[in-house]
């Protein structure tokens, strides 16, 4: 399977065969199918300009409003029974090959799927020199398609990815929470810690908010590019493609630069000037 550790993508169009994952998610036992997972892990690699689903829609009404939030283009395929192939499968294909042919801009395809059926798709993506990475779970994804893809991402990896992140920002939590306990028992803190209102410690937690999404990026960067560090700017401007609507000031920060140092102050983050250009990376201990 080819790498695209050589190739900077720059656009993608984003394929879903909603069906056959959202079937996959629940066979394999897991909540149902969550695409804000999908693409949080595509948009550290680029912009995606294009998103379209196919299924029947009326056989999944629960999930149209999780997809039209996040700006899908919901493409209905009534479910035939008498057909020998799968409608969606086609349309989605016919869509594929004409972006593909009309739309230079888009250097990169993303196929949400299981399916080895699209196998001769990705083939034709990649003899027009497009990138092709497939999304799928892997119970229920064909060796075949994962094979010619340049990429394949598993939803369960995106899953565990989240839980792990959710107990490390528990234990940070509580850490804090421990380290708070231990000043208020210390007679010469008791007086400051005292004097912290409530509005002190909204304030802290919406920091801490804000670090937490730009450690998250910065660990998402290092590890798609494979790198032991990351330029800071590539670190905003993956966090702004993720979050469309994060400004520093709404967390309490005057620039993104203040955020970096204060991850720094919090040992959380590292940060190192390269030439003129400032890098960050995690602790080396994490």
């Amino acid at each position: 399977m080819a790498s695209t550790s050589g190739n900077e993508i720059q656009n993608m169009a984003l394929f879903c065969d909603f069906e056959n994952v959202a079937l996959g998610v629940r066979d394999a036992k897991y909540a149902e199918f969550d695409i804000r997972k999908v693409l949080e892990r595509l948009l550290v690699k680029g912009d995606i300009v294009v998103k379209k689903a196919y299924c029947d829609w009326e056989r999944y009404k629960d999930f149209k409003r999780s997809m039209h939030e996040a700006a899908f283009e919901l493409i209905e395929i009534p479910h035939i029974r008498q057909s020998g192939k799968n409608s969606a499968d086609i349309r989605m294909v016919v869509d594929a090959l004409d972006l593909c042919y009309t739309k230079a801009h888009v250097d990169a395809f993303v196929i949400i799927s299981g399916d080895s059926d699209f196998s001769p798709l990705v083939s034709k993506l990649r003899e027009n020199n497009k990138i092709v990475i497939g999304v799928g779970v892997r119970s229920s994804t064909s060796d075949l398609l994962v094979g010619n893809c340049d990429e394949f991402i598993f939803y369960d990896d995106l899953v565990k990815a989240e839980e792990a992140r959710k107990k490390a920002s528990a234990k940070k939590v509580g850490e804090a929470n421990a380290k708070k306990q231990q000043a208020k028992r210390s007679p010469d803190k008791k007086a400051a810690t005292d004097d912290m209102s409530a509005q002190d410690v909204t304030d802290d937690a919406r920091k801490q908010d804000a670090i937490e999404m730009v450690l998250d990026t910065v660990e998402a960067l290092m590890s798609e590019k494979n790198l032991d560090a990351v330029h800071a700017s590539n670190v905003k401007i993956a966090l702004k493609r993720r979050r469309p609507d994060f400004v520093e000031s709404a967390y309490g920060y005057k620039a993104f630069g203040k955020i970096l140092e204060d991850a720094e102050k919090r040992g959380l983050l590292e940060r190192h000037m390269q030439g003129q250009a400032l890098t960050v990376c995690l602790p080396r201990s994490q």
